[in-house]
């Protein structure tokens, strides 16, 4: 996972002043506004790193001094559309750019359920091959038919998870116990959705904890992290993303890798780059500055033990606060390695901040209700 792209290099500094700006989210997700605030503080602070103003979010019309640096919402889906912005390698964003949309969402992990199954214009089958040993069990369909014949045959092993393809936080995934209950699952969503986004049905596991592995990179800055993720409950009492909390090194694997970590993350390390390798090879031309993915480690109903990449993020998301953090850190102590860096989505009201912290949101989101989400920064002691 070394470069972060698979096109642009580490670049210095920019030698005239130029501007960040936030690109608003695509059609296929619209942030809510505690994500949008939340973006426009980390923004702002990639600004103070880059030693460029910030100019809000990005205005056609307008005419920028220097060049433009992009913080979207989302993944670019479309090569041609990033570069008519000026985006040609990762130098140019926080984020990445992939060829089709599909690649930015869950269905690239697993395999389809049958040869010939239905499938998108540029879809894969070698990823899937690629990818088998580091992911869990399951499949990818994109038709109501295809995810229920898929979910049937997971099912002899036990209880499955089916998730939408863009669905983000924890939100928009189900289990299904039984072939009833499955059918009931699938039958409930809007079959176009599915056959245009895709849908994932994957071994469930009973027990399970979350890592992030993941790198970004901004001009000279490279970190490289591990950590885990917290769930908390929103205020519509779903159980919901929480936080991360990372262990962060200045600089690329090698260095992650010569701080003291426990074997469970030195596995997700290792499948994090093995899928992140697979999709650039089998996708060609995609790039990224932010690379994060998220891997499950734990035992389904029989106890039988799993740990594989669920999906991959290449877009600001809930650990940016913690990366920006760090990347600000290093920048400002030239002799700082490693640091522990953590991000907190606190929901409901009288959220408690600790000193230090770096608050990106707090208020009432109308959809989210109240939400507090912000940083902290600590030392890293490796013994």
């Amino acid at each position: 996972m070394e470069p972060v792209s698979g096109e642009g290099q580490a670049v210095t500094p920019a030698d005239r002043r130029g501007t960040v700006v936030v690109y608003p989210g695509n059609a296929q997700r619209s942030p809510c506004r505690h994500e949008r605030d939340a973006y426009s503080a980390m923004a702002r602070r990639l600004a103070a790193l880059k030693g460029y103003a910030f100019g809000g979010v990005f205005d056609a019309a307008r005419a920028y001094d220097g060049p433009l640096y992009f913080v979207p919402s989302d993944t670019f889906v479309s090569i041609a559309s990033a570069r008519r912005l000026g985006i040609h390698g990762e130098q140019d964003l926080f984020g990445g750019v992939v060829p089709y949309p599909f690649i930015a969402t869950k269905t690239i992990t697993h395999a389809l359920p049958a040869p010939g199954a239905r499938a998108p214009h540029g879809w894969s089958h070698a990823l899937a091959r690629r990818v088998r040993d580091v992911v869990l069990p399951g499949f990818s369909a994109f038709s109501v038919a295809d995810a229920l014949a898929a979910g049937r045959a997971l099912l002899e092993q036990g209880a499955v998870r089916v998730k939408k393809a863009s669905g983000i936080g924890g939100l928009g995934q189900w289990v299904a116990a039984d072939a009833a209950e499955l059918a009931r699952c699938l039958r409930a969503l809007d079959a176009l959705e599915v056959e245009r986004e895709g849908i994932v049905v994957e071994r469930n596991l009973a027990q399970v904890e979350t890592l992030s592995v993941g790198q970004v990179r901004v001009d000279g800055l490279l970190a490289t992290y591990c950590g885990t993720q917290r769930l908390t409950t929103n205020n519509a009492g779903e159980e919901v993303y929480g936080g991360s909390d990372l262990v962060v090194a200045r600089g690329g694997f090698d260095a992650l890798l010569r701080l003291d970590l426990a074997p469970e993350a030195l596995t997700a390390i290792a499948q994090a780059r093995a899928y992140h390798a697979a999709v650039l090879e089998c996708y060609p031309g995609m790039f990224a500055s932010r690379c994060n993915y998220d891997v499950a480690q734990g035992s389904d109903e029989a106890g039988r033990r799993y740990s594989g990449v669920l999906e991959q993020s290449w877009r600001i998301g809930g650990a940016s606060g913690a990366e920006v953090a760090a990347l600000a850190a290093f920048q400002a102590d030239p002799a700082l390695a490693a640091v522990r860096a953590s991000t907190v989505e606190a929901y409901g009201h009288g959220a408690r901040v600790p000193p230090g912290a770096v608050v990106y949101f707090q208020g009432v989101d109308r959809h989210a209700g109240p939400i507090t989400k912000y940083s902290t920064l600590k030392p890293h002691a490796n013994p």
